[in-house]
């Protein structure tokens, strides 16, 4: 039970680095998209901020699913042959939606509209809360719990690839072959019919 909290642990702050730089790069971008850091010239799309909003937000995706992918999760397989990307990406435009909904509050509800008041709605209590959500889905529905051999022995269905056994040097070695197998009396199976 400890070494499944240490991974949780492991995970969760190396998938809070990697959003802290995602976020860092969606800051910024939305910054400069919606108010143009007082550059002396109109930002691009002041008078769009949810347009602003999600680009800013997709371009953080993109470098928070190459760390996911690489770091956080990187000793769990992908649920999916095209490496999570789609569920990744699906969840990842699910939760922007929570972001959204509070910037949308702070503007149109408490009409708050300054560069601070849109930060701290959209980049610090909406990215907060779609950050628990989105680490809670990754680690459900994009990428797979690791097996480790000793629980390939109590659950032998567990594991349907080799790929699937995460082998750790340090486990103690487990001896499977304890109970010796038969020789397979089943038949070939016929061939199917041109």
């Amino acid at each position: 039970m400890a070494g499944r909290w240490q991974r949780v642990w492991t995970e969760a702050y190396r998938f809070l680095a990697v959003g802290g730089l995602a976020t860092l790069v969606a800051v910024l971008l939305f910054n400069f998209l919606v108010h143009g850091f007082h550059t002396g010239w109109d930002a691009p799309l002041s008078g769009q901020p949810y347009l602003a909003f999600v680009i800013a937000n997709l371009v953080g995706m993109a470098v928070s699913y190459r760390g996911s992918r690489t770091w956080v999760f990187k000793d769990r397989p992908p649920r999916t042959a095209d490496g999570g990307r789609l569920m990744f990406v699906a969840i990842n435009l699910v939760t922007m939606l929570i972001p959204i909904a509070i910037l949308w509050i702070s503007r149109h509800v408490l009409d708050l509209d300054d560069p601070y008041s849109d930060n701290i709605a959209a980049n610090v209590i909406g990215l907060f809360l779609g950050m628990v959500a989105r680490f809670y889905l990754f680690r459900r529905l994009v990428f797979r719990r690791p097996v480790h051999l000793a629980d390939l022995k109590q659950h032998p269905m567990q594991v349907f690839e080799l790929a699937d056994l995460d082998i750790d040097p340090l486990d103690d070695p487990v001896d499977l072959s304890e109970e010796p197998t038969a020789p397979s009396t089943s038949d070939r199976a016929p061939r199917p019919a041109p």
